[in-house]
């Protein structure tokens, strides 16, 4: 009687992708795709996109925020550096949840990740950071 659990779908000389792993999807016939099967891989990849996403968002503010306080030179120095702390701490929680929500579904499911998806989560989870910081009635 055969099993009834699925089979793990990594091939048997599967080695996960180096970071960041991105490959171009265009034409649909061409290109080697590359794919995710651990979770500790889907994790470590939507923890890395986030952060680096979220440090370009955190970078752009901070870059604004010293050209609009160009004339307090004695305190501005620390913005990048609150920024970029800040923004650290803000990624790694939201890519760890995130990655942890992505690599329990995937491997639950016996499904196999693009290394484009965790580049999408981390885009959205900035998008949504973005959005949370206007204050809008009946916003997030």
């Amino acid at each position: 009687m055969a099993s009834l659990t699925p089979s793990n779908p990594a091939p048997p000389d599967y080695v996960p992708p180096a970071w960041p792993g991105l490959y171009w999807p265009l034409p649909l016939h061409g290109g080697q795709a590359t794919y995710l099967y651990s979770s500790s891989a889907i994790y470590r990849f939507t923890v890395l996109w986030t952060l680096v996403l979220f440090g370009a968002a955190h970078l752009a503010c901070a870059g604004y925020a010293l050209a609009a306080q160009r004339q307090h030179w004695r305190v501005v120095w620390a913005v990048p550096v609150v920024y970029a702390v800040v923004g650290g701490l803000e990624a790694f929680v939201a890519g760890s949840v995130v990655g942890g929500l992505l690599g329990g579904v995937y491997t639950a499911g016996y499904f196999e990740m693009t290394t484009w998806m965790p580049f999408f989560w981390a885009l959205i989870s900035v998008l949504v950071l973005v959005l949370s910081s206007f204050a809008i009635q009946g916003g997030l």
